[in-house]
């Protein structure tokens, strides 16, 4: 065992140690509300906050079992598309999220020792504390773990130069994923074209633009350079790392923008205000979308017949 793959191997126990608090959290409030020892979220019914919070409480599982998955032996054993492919989505949603969540603390480190629940409910700090540090935590380790396992399993997408020709060029995502990335970049810094509510917009909402387009302008780049046909210096796991995270960034975040954005234009919730034109918005998702899966087939699916499962 190499040091890179014991570096994967301690992060994958690692996110599933740091996921741990968070499903406890969320096993105390279903527990709590049900024996009428904790408040039942703002909004809800009984009913409706049992059902939302024990959703959470299955995804945390699953997420702590796609995290061992990455290190036991047990985990070669799964049909690998399936642990890539949900491995690869849950690295979008959480690794590319660590840079807001590190900007957001240092903005908002002048707020009270008590936070909010998605709910509007007061908690005490330390369960929002516990609460951050198991998605960061979870992030982290997928982002270490992931590319040990994704070695284990597929040795020979390791093994290549970049630009040694052994993959298929597919010059339209990373273009698409930079034209996507450009114009949230331009949203970030305050441009207005295609921005239908500005007053709307706020701080938080910058940064998560702002996040988006880091990962889709990294990622873009990161799989031109792979697939391009003459070789370069750039450091292949960077660039490998960099592609799927970007990728399953784009993919991820999108997936579910998308969906809430053609909500609001068809529903036209009275409650609900995108700042961005519907329109414009929900053709710049479809893209992401787009470029996401393409990216992700420059970087695994060119050489479907060599990548094989190591037993």
């Amino acid at each position: 065992m190499d040091r890179w793959d014991r570096v994967g191997r301690c992060a994958g126990y690692g996110a599933a140690l740091a996921m741990s608090p968070y499903l406890l959290i969320k096993v105390s409030w279903v527990v709590g509300s049900l024996l009428g020892l904790a408040p039942v979220g703002e909004g809800f019914n009984l009913a409706g906050w049992v059902l939302l919070n024990t959703v959470t409480i299955g995804m945390a599982g699953i997420g702590i079992a796609l995290a061992l998955a990455l290190v036991r032996p047990w985990g070669m054993r799964i049909p690998g598309w399936l642990v890539a492919f949900c491995t690869w989505t849950g690295a979008g949603f959480l690794v590319s999220i660590l840079p807001y969540a590190v900007l957001s603390t240092v903005l908002d480190a002048q707020g009270s020792g008590a936070t909010k629940r998605g709910d509007d409910s007061a908690m005490p700090g330390w369960e929002g504390t516990l609460i951050q540090f198991s998605f960061v935590g979870m992030g982290l380790g997928l982002a270490l773990a992931l590319p040990a396992y994704l070695r284990r399993r597929w040795p020979e997408a390791f093994t290549a130069r970049v630009g040694d020709g052994s993959r298929a060029a597919v010059p339209w995502a990373a273009v698409v994923a930079a034209v996507v990335g450009l114009a949230w970049a331009y949203w970030a810094v305050g441009g207005t074209l295609g921005v239908a509510h500005p007053a709307q917009r706020d701080t938080n909402g910058y940064l998560l633009t702002g996040v988006g387009a880091l990962w889709a302008l990294a990622g873009s780049t990161a799989v031109w350079m792979l697939v391009r046909q003459r070789p370069t210096r750039g450091p292949h796991r960077l660039l490998l790392t960099l592609g799927w995270l970007g990728s399953g960034s784009l993919f991820a975040w999108s997936g579910w923008k998308l969906p809430l954005t053609l909500f609001v234009a068809l529903a036209h919730p009275s409650d609900v205000t995108l700042p961005e034109n519907l329109a414009v918005a929900a053709v710049l998702h479809l893209a992401a979308v787009v470029a996401g899966v393409g990216m992700l087939r420059s970087l695994v699916g060119s050489r479907p017949r060599t990548l094989k499962a190591v037993p």
